[in-house]
């Protein structure tokens, strides 16, 4: 084989492997230890689609990650089925695993659903024990301190982790069900409706209310809250 070939092409995937790598973040590249190697993987996988590292309509490339994760390509399938089955990723014939696209009209309705089902959760949540209660009430003013620092990822996922909260305290495990599956096909929007320094703080805004609402039990208040959060959401998310 001509020398001058190999060279040629040994160049080129060096400087795409560096295009790539700096593409990622770096916690996308330290290598994953084998114990929890699928979990890991999709979460992962999860946060570069969420966090808009690859966008809507963008094929997964798959041998990249996988070179900059250390593992294969086996792992990164499986992570792929299951991000497929939450519906954040398409499984398509010739071109591979491609990050979902949502039009405004599907973004729009998926959260005016969840609102419905957080508005009744939240209702439900009123009624708790206050350990739960104040679980919860915690998690919020840890999630203002986040805000203060400027760490959104942090503050998303903890964000997450409320609204999750607030759902299982209504101990209704079809409303559970329900949730979690439009929760994890709505992560990336929902992450985007706090893009801006504005939109961000009117979403804290919202949780305040919530918040307040929860710790007093009012059962009125903490359902207009609710409603208003996603109604603002909505907005946020839908331009």
């Amino acid at each position: 084989m001509d020398f001058s070939i190999v060279n040629l092409v040994e160049s080129a995937t060096s400087v795409f492997t560096l295009t790539f790598s700096t593409y990622l973040p770096m916690a996308t590249q330290d290598p994953i230890a084998r114990t929890s190697l699928h979990s890991e993987v999709t979460a992962r996988l999860r946060s570069l689609i969420v966090e808009s590292h690859i966008k809507p309509g963008e094929r997964v490339p798959e041998l990249e990650i996988g070179r900059d994760m250390g593992v294969s390509r086996t792992p990164i399938r499986e992570a792929l089925k299951v991000l497929a089955s939450e519906g954040l990723v398409e499984l398509l014939p010739l071109r591979g695993a491609v990050v979902k696209t949502f039009s405004r009209k599907d973004a729009a309705d998926m959260l005016e659903v969840m609102g419905m089902l957080e508005s009744f959760a939240a209702q439900k949540s009123c009624k708790a024990e206050q350990k739960r209660i104040d679980q919860v009430l915690a998690m919020h003013d840890k999630m203002k301190t986040l805000y203060a620092k400027g760490k959104r990822p942090e503050y998303f996922e903890l964000n997450q982790k409320i609204h999750d909260a607030l759902v299982d305290m209504a101990d209704n495990e079809s409303l559970t069900m329900v949730h979690n599956i439009l929760s994890k096909r709505m992560r990336s929007l929902r992450y985007s409706g706090n893009s801006t320094p504005d939109n961000w703080r009117g979403a804290l805004e919202d949780h305040e209310l919530i918040a307040q609402a929860l710790k007093q039990r009012d059962v009125k208040k903490i359902k207009k809250a609710v409603e208003t959060h996603f109604e603002n959401t909505i907005q946020r998310v839908v331009k």
